[in-house]
């Protein structure tokens, strides 16, 4: 697992990076029929209030990607993506960053 670490800030407690290890783990997902996805690579990086979760996932259908926020108040996104999508997801940072 990779761990990233955003601009420290004084509510992230200096910015020091914490520990979030997680192997590699099969999952149930709530009422998929018994299906399972494979974690096969996890980063974590911690931005300002929130942490980010971007999991490389594999399961019957295929390789996927699944990136979560966790927000400081506890509340939880997500969303899920297929690997050959990755491309147009970099090419879309990649124009955001050309913007800053």
């Amino acid at each position: 697992m990779s761990e990233l670490t955003g601009s420290p800030s004084p509510e992230d407690g200096g910015g020091t990076p914490m520990p979030m290890g997680r192997p590699a783990r099969q999952h149930s997902g709530g009422g998929d029929g018994g299906r399972y996805a494979t974690d096969l690579h996890s980063v974590t990086i911690h931005a300002r209030q929130r942490t980010f979760y971007i999991d490389l996932k594999e399961s019957g259908n295929g390789k996927f990607f699944k990136v979560s926020e966790k927000s400081r108040g506890g509340q939880k996104t997500t969303i899920m993506f297929d690997v050959e999508d990755l491309d147009q997801f970099i090419k879309a940072f990649e124009e955001m960053k050309t913007k800053l």
